[in-house]
């Protein structure tokens, strides 16, 4: 499935700008990015509910892009559920199947197989009105699974989820697609849930695709400061490259400021923009660091505590340590900053500024 240079506008706004991407067979793709980006817009366009101002969907190789969506065989699950309110949840799931008249013996083992796969076999007798959010959203995953489709567009299908369920339905969603040799496009704005979920990830961002790639891909080897903190938060350090080779390459910020970070194109003399994952930024001895700063705050998350250190003249720097650690800090340390360079990427500085680069909305 290929969308084309694909443009939508809608008044004066513009929610799709020349996008482009391709989803190969079979493969579990989740669209991610903040809110307004583009990302339903795009799952209509697929679906054939909305069309295109400019450009081209393809299915196999073949023009879609004025096909009526009963003709596509892509089924969108949509952030509304529009479950049919005079059906029991049985009577939904097997909506689709009924219409395709499925022999009744596949009927039962696939109405069998989809109760059990959303929690819902207790409640296959009930009405939607008698469902929580939370059922009625897997109610209608399970409706749009059993039409067998070619493409599964999925529009936060996990949003109203609590916790605990939403990360056993990750594993059993993605496990299911794999099963059924679906192709599926999964619409988020939840990084942790694309990276645990994606064959690929395809980052959006005013209307365009700014990135795809494997999870690692993404995560590890971003294109741009933006891509670098919204998958995985990120620190940044700003100044000039004063060393470039090889082995890596060195910033220096106005305050006279020195890090170091993994070889880079940026040319030397050039202000730049080093990023590094929170994750990846360690607390340390202040005789051993080259950023000395002093921690203004430090959130309990459970397995890791949290911690914002201020760096005089170069700004607010988080850290994660184990929460056994947590006893040996205190809010007003002084600490020490650091990274492995092979960790930290440089970026050219952005025109608008890094403020503006960073912006999700």
């Amino acid at each position: 499935m290929t969308l084309s240079g694909i443009v939508k506008r809608f008044s004066d706004v513009t929610a799709a700008d020349g996008l482009d991407l391709t989803v190969n067979d079979r493969e579990y793709l989740c669209l991610l990015g903040p809110t307004g980006a583009g990302k339903t817009t795009a799952l209509r366009v697929i679906a054939g509910l909305t069309v295109p101002d400019e450009g081209k969907v393809l299915f196999d190789g073949r023009e879609v892009t004025h096909l009526e969506p009963e003709k596509r065989n892509a089924v969108l699950l949509s952030q509304t559920y529009s479950l049919f309110p005079t059906m029991t949840v049985a009577e939904n799931i097997m909506f689709g199947p009924d219409i395709r008249k499925v022999p009744e013996k596949d009927k039962e083992q696939m109405l069998f197989s989809l109760l059990d796969l959303v929690r819902l076999t207790s409640r296959a007798d009930s009405y939607p009105r008698e469902l929580s959010g939370g059922m009625q959203q897997r109610c209608a995953l399970a409706r749009a699974i059993a039409t067998s489709p070619d493409v599964l567009l999925l529009d936060e299908p996990l949003r109203a989820l609590d916790a605990r369920l939403r990360i056993d339905l990750r594993r059993d969603l993605k496990s299911l697609a794999r099963t059924l040799g679906l192709t599926v496009v999964h619409v988020t704005h939840d990084q942790d849930e694309a990276l645990v979920m994606a064959d690929r990830i395809a980052i959006i961002r005013a209307g365009r695709i700014v990135q795809v790639g494997t999870p690692a891909e993404v995560f590890d080897e971003p294109v741009s400061p933006f891509v670098a903190n919204f998958v995985g938060q990120s620190n940044f350090f700003t100044g000039t490259v004063v060393h470039s080779g090889p082995e890596g390459s060195v910033v220096e910020d106005e305050a006279g400021n020195r890090v170091k970070a993994r070889p880079t194109d940026v040319a030397v003399g050039e202000k730049a923009v080093l990023a590094v994952k929170v994750g990846h930024t360690h607390l340390l001895k202040l005789d051993a660091a080259a950023l000395k700063g002093k921690i203004e705050r430090m959130l309990f998350e459970g397995r890791v505590v949290h911690v914002d250190v201020d760096v005089a003249g170069a700004g607010r720097f988080s850290a994660k340590i184990p929460a056994s650690y947590r006893g040996r800090y205190q809010v007003g340390d002084d600490v020490g900053i650091g990274w492995n360079r092979n960790k930290a990427k440089v970026f050219p500085y952005p025109e608008g500024g890094l403020e503006n680069e960073l912006k999700v909305d």
